[in-house]
């Protein structure tokens, strides 16, 4: 959603399109292939970056060079929700899905550690500027959310666009907890 919403927004994301909608996510994933590769040293497309907004998951944010400075607009949700729609595209890819119930609380506990110890080490960098941005809350809000995420990102942006971008529709794993 993020994605998206900054691109509508007028902020051009750097993505290659190799990964394409599906049933999954209908409007496409936003992603450049080339981040998958910053553990191995592979930063030759970071200066293309500059000025734009690219998708990078958590594990690979330590691995971005300190010689730039980062805007990370860190998104969360519930962790139910993202291990339901984990378990859908399982299903959907044909790959074995069932876990017994105590492994999924020890994987919810465990993303939930990951997630807490990339904050806080996103905080304690000193080329990074971090907007926590409640993905649950965004979809409630969506007018509240953009508008500070255009003042966190200087104030640029058409968040009329992007606040039509909040495609309430594609929430489809929602859980209460």
């Amino acid at each position: 959603m993020l994605m998206g919403v900054l691109s509508a927004g007028g902020l051009e994301g750097l993505t290659d399109h190799i990964r394409t909608a599906d049933l999954d996510n209908p409007n496409g994933y936003y992603e450049l292939e080339r981040v998958k590769r910053l553990p191995e040293g592979d930063q030759g497309w970071l200066a293309e970056a500059e000025g734009k907004c690219v998708k990078v998951i958590a594990a690979l944010l330590p691995f971005l060079p300190p010689s730039y400075s980062y805007r990370v607009i860190f998104m969360h949700r519930r962790l139910s929700e993202v291990m339901a729609s984990q378990r859908k595209m399982l299903q959907h890819r044909r790959q074995p899905t069932a876990a017994p119930a105590s492994d999924e609380a020890q994987m919810a506990q465990l993303l939930q550690t990951h997630a807490d110890d990339m904050r806080r080490w996103l905080q304690a960098q000193p080329n990074v500027a971090l907007f926590d941005c409640d993905y649950n809350a965004m979809l409630a809000e969506p007018a509240l959310w953009v508008r500070r995420i255009n003042e966190f990102l200087g104030g640029h942006l058409d968040v009329v666009a992007m606040q039509a971008a909040v495609d309430a529709t594609l929430y489809r794993n929602r859980t209460d907890r």
